[in-house]
């Protein structure tokens, strides 16, 4: 059975940084996607990046507007863990994280789709005070 576990959320002021883990667990990565979202209070589930991964190699990333060049999706495959490195952070980013994962290449206009995915993480809350 796959599990996703994600770590490293936490407090954080204005403008500083936070990587976020996922570590998947039942079954190696080799040809899959996987995406980040984030939920805040009282607001639906939305999309923050999405990568897909196969042979090794981390294929085309998308990551929703507001965090382009902040935040960056990446894997290491030797840990099987999806990492999302967060930078230059907002008080707007605070929100719970959940990573996602689906052992299937999704085409980068459905990676953003919460449908898309099999696997969820139990998310992870990250609060930036300003």
């Amino acid at each position: 059975q796959v599990q996703l576990v994600e770590s490293g959320g936490g407090l954080v002021q204005a403008g500083g940084s936070l990587r976020l883990s996922c570590a998947a667990s039942g079954r190696t990565f080799s040809t899959d996607s996987m995406g980040w979202f984030r939920q805040h209070p009282g607001k639906e589930r939305e999309f923050v990046a999405g990568a897909t991964y196969i042979g090794m190699r981390t294929y085309p990333t998308r990551y929703v507007e507001s965090v382009k060049g902040r935040f960056t999706i990446s894997t290491d495959n030797a840990k099987n863990t999806v990492y999302l490195q967060m930078n230059s952070l907002k008080s707007e980013d605070t929100a719970v994280y959940y990573c996602a994962v689906t052992y299937r290449v999704v085409s980068m206009m459905k990676i953003s789709e919460s449908s898309e995915y099999d696997y969820w993480g139990q998310g992870t809350q990250v609060t930036v005070s300003s």
